[in-house]
């Protein structure tokens, strides 16, 4: 069995376009906190590749914002590329099949707020830069 289920907090806003036939696909990072193994309990972030087909797809962009909670569940998929110096590389996506957004709607980042509620997820994780996705 293939079945992941992660809960954490988007990096950027998400991405879609459209396949040749018309399906829509979105993509967006998803950083995923937990407390690491040291002593001192430090937490750690792990980052993850979302990609969402069709309704999902549409669902996804059209709702979801950098910095939103999302609970999301699906399979892993790996995929190989060659990047840019020619090396074969082996990525891993979580291709989702379903999806609830868990930050509150009076919580919901926006561009123009500059009110106390507003959640940075950039406090949390660091430079977003610094990130491949």
């Amino acid at each position: 069995m293939n079945k992941i289920m992660l809960i954490g907090n988007l990096g950027k806003d998400p991405d879609m376009s459209y396949t040749t036939n018309g399906t829509a696909v979105t993509k967006f990072s998803l950083a995923v906190t937990r407390r690491g193994k040291s002593a001192s309990g430090e937490r750690e972030t792990d980052w993850f590749n979302i990609v969402a087909w069709s309704q999902l797809a549409e669902t996804c962009n059209n709702y979801l914002k950098k910095g939103q909670k999302v609970f999301v569940e699906g399979r892993l998929d790996q995929r190989r590329y060659t990047d840019k110096d020619g090396v074969s590389r082996t990525a891993i996506d979580v291709v989702i099949n379903d999806m609830e957004m868990l930050t509150p709607k009076n919580q919901q980042p926006s561009n123009t707020s500059s009110g106390s509620d507003s959640y940075n997820v950039a406090d949390d994780l660091g430079d977003l830069e610094d990130h491949p996705f």
